[in-house]
């Protein structure tokens, strides 16, 4: 994992995916749920249930129980301390 224009990257396979709101949500719904890694695959657009598999190893704890909310608040005021 790696920042980038202030932003959380993952590098998984030939894919980068990037930690939003969005991406965010679909974690929680994986980490709550009985949601499969093949399912959380197709929702990242990953190939398989491999790489989703090497993308949650490489999310910190922090990030997962991160609410989305908070998520976006702390970007912008990073993004607003940049301009």
């Amino acid at each position: 994992m790696e920042e980038r224009d202030g932003e959380l990257v993952v590098k998984v396979g030939d894919k980068e995916v990037v930690i939003n709101e969005e991406t965010l949500e679909i974690l929680q719904e994986y980490a709550r749920t009985e949601m499969t890694l093949e399912q959380l695959a197709r929702r990242l657009g990953l190939r398989n249930w491999m790489e989703a598999f090497e993308f949650v190893k490489a999310i910190p704890g922090w990030v997962l129980w991160t609410p989305p909310a908070f998520w976006k608040t702390q970007v912008g005021k990073k993004e607003q301390g940049q301009a």
